[in-house]
């Protein structure tokens, strides 16, 4: 895969497998210090996550620009392996030694804002910028009331299906709910030998099940944190999965493969559909020409509630920094409307401000449009009812983790649903019960 290809992949990956960690491991990774370094306030320091060497023109320029407008301030960024950065920048908070920018996902973010470790952007920022940015998207970054980050790039999933496979099994158009997705997962399998899709019960790995549990209409949380998801809801969710697996429409390595795995399946005429970016319409080109010259996009797919998952890329500011307004000057100058089209166009995500997803090249298909542009289109016009399914909160990856482990226990037989709810109530609610503890 060329190396473009490669790097844009990796910025949906990292927003799909997203960067928790247990209360245990940031617990002990904060306790580890580091000598404070000297900062002076004409200094930035931004970190962003792997996105060196693909867009170092796009940064130089964007860079001049900035200090051009703003003589005296000098941005140093500085770009982190997206393995690192959650090692790197719990540390350095720690330590004190934090960036004045850092670039993270709400998910991850989170686990910090618990600790009082952002700038309350809301005492920072008024209410007349924050309107410039959707309102769902920037509440996406908020935590117990407070706003502690500022969105800057999202994606959101579409279907992006094998025509020619889903013909020869007898079906014209691709599913865009989990009802209409099992009649297609046994109509590919009995017709074909093959699968409709694949979605992953790996614990480490993609969190689209557990969005599906809210789209089919779960609560997952009550207010107070403890669990909420042991209900009829929950129920009718776990029995879903367990039909298409125990049926055999579903591969047996859902259990132990992550989301890469769907992808290399798609890719080998294996699999007639797959949730991703619009990107991916580049990377099946350049590695399966004859699947690409078949696939077509089509909308996420959803439950009866209609919710839209939306990934979201934002840019906080750490409460030590010494250089707060430098910081805000350049957080808002990175994520204003022209320069947010200018990395969409570049790195092919979506926008988080209003005026920029109102920009014909979100909204116009030309003459000579690819698959890849309509499925941008057909992405941005998702953003309108999308939202993060799963809202930022600690420990958010020990609740996949409890809910994944006994959905496949259900899956293999080892437990009735009703049993693994239980579990899974009892376990989630000792962990809400640490964290509350005084």
């Amino acid at each position: 895969m060329p190396k473009n290809s490669r790097q844009r992949q990796g910025i949906r990956t990292k927003m799909v497998l997203g960067l928790g960690l247990t209360l245990t491991s940031l617990l002990l990774v904060l306790a580890c210090g580091s000598p404070r370094t000297v900062r002076d306030e004409t200094t930035v320091e931004f970190w962003t996550m792997q996105l060196q060497p693909t867009f170092n023109d796009y940064f130089g320029d964007l860079i001049e620009a900035f200090e051009a407008d703003h003589p005296e301030l000098e941005v140093r960024w500085i770009d982190v392996p997206w393995s690192a950065m959650k090692a790197r920048i719990l540390t350095s908070v720690s330590a004190r030694t934090a960036p004045d920018l850092v670039n993270l996902n709400p998910g991850f973010s989170a686990l910090l804002a618990g600790r009082g470790a952002w700038l309350n952007l809301d005492e920072s920022i008024s209410e007349e910028v924050r309107s410039q940015y959707l309102e769902n998207i920037w509440d996406a970054s908020r935590f117990e009331g407070q706003s502690f980050g500022i969105p800057w790039y999202l994606t959101t999933r579409i279907t992006i299906y094998n025509e020619a496979l889903l013909a020869e099994a007898g079906i014209e158009e691709a599913p865009q709910t989990y009802e209409a997705l099992a009649t297609v997962a046994q109509q590919v399998r009995e017709e074909t030998g093959k699968y409709a899709f694949f979605v992953t019960l790996a614990a480490n790995d993609s969190g689209e099940v557990l969005e599906s549990l809210v789209q089919m209409g779960v609560q997952l949380l009550n207010d107070d944190g403890t669990a909420a998801f042991n209900s009829p809801e929950g129920v009718a969710a776990f029995n879903y999965w367990r039909r298409l697996y125990q049926e055999g429409w579903l591969p047996r390595e859902v259990l132990t493969q992550g989301h890469q795995r769907a992808i290399e399946l798609y890719q080998a005429g294996e699999l007639a559909l797959v949730a991703t970016g619009p990107q991916f319409f580049q990377t099946i080109s350049n590695n399966a020409p004859d699947i690409a010259a078949v696939s077509r996009a089509a909308p996420q797919i959803t439950g009866e509630t209609g919710k839209i998952s939306v990934a979201v890329m934002n840019v906080l500011i750490p409460r030590d920094t010494v250089n707060p307004e430098g910081a805000i000057a350049f957080a808002l100058f990175l994520t204003n409307p022209d320069n947010q089209l200018a990395f969409s166009q570049a790195a092919n995500t979506l926008p988080s401000t209003r005026e920029t997803l109102n920009h014909p090249y979100f909204q116009e298909l030309g003459p000579n449009a690819k698959p890849v542009d309509q499925a941008r289109i057909m992405s941005a016009e998702q953003l309108e009812r999308a939202e993060v399914l799963i809202p930022p909160q600690s420990n958010v990856n020990d609740l996949q983790e409890i809910l994944y482990d006994n959905l496949q226990a259900v899956l293999l037989g080892q437990k009735s649903v009703e049993v693994a709810l239980a579990d899974a109530e009892q376990d989630w609610n000792a962990i809400a019960s640490s964290l509350n503890a005084p």
